[in-house]
């Protein structure tokens, strides 16, 4: 209503307005995403005639309504049938179906949905099609971060210990950057070496270790970019991968970082 944007998707889609505002919200609470992709929808956006409704240009007649596409109807019932059979099989059978299961079982068949209406006409093929898909991609994203620390939190959080003493066996995040930060830990005063777990849902993870220091680092995560020392990955893996997951200054080994996270950059560095 701030900025039209709905009006326009419901203008361009064949949605009701009030739908889009029940998705935007949706986002929000979800994921947090709902106002920054409203404020960019506003700014990309073609804007509408300005002036009053009489200085504006006159409407085009509406040209006749093409048939409305079965392709929505038919990737609706698609999806239940997928679901109930699947319920079903957890139910009756030994195979447990997760949350994932279902989840990306829907995102499946409605992407099919919409390659089948790309190749189709009628009213109405894609736009419910659309909106359904955005809703189960972040119900996908929220689930694959799952599950969260019991003691996740939602804001930015840094931890800077500067003795060995305390350095904790495990630093936990929700929703927001995190940061362990090592440089200051005295590496003289270390008798074993510091097995540290990092886990992080939502945003970005950084960990500094002391210049000197010699680390072994693994990290899974879910999407974003990886940067170890300097080597970088991007994409949904889990790095180092196969092989070797040291990256060494000399021949004494101080740390072992076990880092697992969900969404988000990870950058492991020396301060």
């Amino acid at each position: 209503m701030i900025g039209g944007v709905n009006g326009g998707l419901a203008e361009y889609t064949g949605i009701d307005a009030l739908l889009w505002r029940v998705g935007f919200i949706a986002l929000t609470l979800a994921a947090g995403s709902g106002v920054l992709v409203y404020l960019l929808l506003w700014v990309l956006l073609p804007a509408g005639p300005d002036g009053p409704a009489g200085e504006r240009p006159a409407a085009r007649a509406k040209e006749p309504a093409a048939p409305r596409s079965p392709v929505p109807g038919i990737t609706l019932a698609a999806l239940l049938i997928a679901l109930g059979a699947l319920a079903l099989t957890d139910q009756f059978t030994g195979w447990d179906v997760d949350a994932r299961g279902f989840l990306g079982t829907a995102l499946l068949l409605v992407g099919l949905g919409l390659v089948a209406a790309a190749f189709t006409g009628g009213r109405r093929a894609r736009g419910g099609l659309i909106a359904l898909g955005l809703a189960l991609s972040v119900a996908v994203v929220v689930e694959a971060t799952e599950p969260w620390p019991a003691d996740a939190q939602v804001g930015d959080r840094t931890f800077h210990p500067s003795t060995v003493a305390g350095v904790q066996d495990a630093y936990r995040g929700g929703v927001g950057d995190l940061t362990v930060d090592l440089s200051d830990v005295p590496l003289g005063d270390l008798d074993e070496v510091l097995r540290i777990r990092i886990e992080h849902g939502i945003g970005n993870v950084e960990v500094i270790v002391p210049d000197s220091a010699d680390a072994r680092v693994s990290v899974a995560h879910g999407l974003g970019e990886v940067d170890v020392f300097g080597e970088s990955v991007e994409g949904p893996q889990t790095f180092p991968g196969t092989g070797s997951a040291s990256w060494t200054d000399d021949d004494e080994l101080e740390f072992v970082l076990d880092i697992e996270a969900g969404v988000g950059e990870v950058e492991v560095s020396r301060g």
